[in-house]
């Protein structure tokens, strides 16, 4: 007789002020996947310094992708990344596809980017981090729809900005934001060359014992750069990833070798 194994499905995290606008989406946890060892469970990508033996192997990495999107009830859907590089870069990828891109479709290299914007039903767009900050935004109806991942030099390059104006370009209605899960201020020390470096927002940049260092309110950063692009609805999603090694990966925490965490959203699908 066999043995019949119930896995636990995938933990994601819902945004209620995304899920107004009707766009399928989610920030992931570690929780629910198929991976095994220090990836356990539910991983999306790989350490780029750890040797070959020590990998995760793509095909876990697909299931677990896969489980997500059935969970978001988007199975058909294409997954859509880009090459993430910490910088200020937005790529389109456009229902029209003015520029003929379709390099996630015939194997070509990723565009270096650190956020997709679309307005294709037909994709879901998804950004990795492990203690960045990741940023998922709708316009009201859902039609457009951005991914952006920021850690430090993404919020002092300014990549929350770019995005907010790329997608502003098609959309039509107002723009609404979540903010997922992150390295919280009391992990996140820092030297003083990375504060001089961030915008001067209230309350984000946090005394240290040590003059030359503080702690960073990295998603307080974000929230008051959506807000200050003019993006209304703004929601926080999830804790500290630093501090709940049970639910969350940390590149930090766990000295490199750790897994990773996605943040995905697609265009509402169409009504006919």
């Amino acid at each position: 007789m066999s043995e019949t194994v119930t896995r636990q499905a995938p933990v994601l995290l819902l945004s209620t002020v995304l899920g107004r606008s009707g766009v399928p989406h989610a920030f992931s946890t570690r929780l629910g996947g198929v991976s095994t060892g220090i990836f356990a469970s539910l991983n999306f990508g790989n350490p780029s310094d750890i040797p070959a033996e020590m990998r995760d192997p793509p095909a876990v990495i697909r299931a677990n992708w896969q489980r997500c999107l059935d969970a978001l009830s988007c199975g058909g859907r294409r997954i859509v990344e880009v090459h993430q590089v910490h910088g200020d870069v937005a790529h389109p990828v456009w229902r029209d596809r003015p520029d003929g891109q379709d390099w996630w479709a015939d194997g070509r290299p990723s565009p270096k980017a650190d956020a997709i914007v679309t307005d294709d039903p037909g994709v879901m767009i998804a950004v990795r981090v492990a203690d960045c900050g990741s940023v998922l935004l709708a316009d009201s109806d859902g039609a457009v729809v951005g991914a952006v991942h920021a850690g430090w030099r993404g919020c002092a390059a300014g990549v929350v900005r770019r995005t907010v104006a790329m997608m502003r370009e098609r959309c039509r209605g107002e723009l609404r934001a979540a903010v997922g899960p992150c390295i919280g201020p009391s992990a996140f020390e820092v030297g003083r060359e990375v504060v001089e470096a961030l915008p001067p927002v209230d309350g984000a940049i946090l005394p240290h014992e040590n003059p030359d260092k503080a702690y960073v309110d990295l998603r307080a950063i974000l929230m008051w750069q959506l807000a200050d692009c003019g993006v209304e609805e703004i929601q926080a999603v999830g804790g500290c990833t630093f501090s709940e090694p049970q639910r969350y990966f940390s590149h930090r925490r766990d000295r490199g070798v750790t897994g990773r965490l996605m943040a995905i959203i697609g265009p509402a699908a169409p009504s006919f």
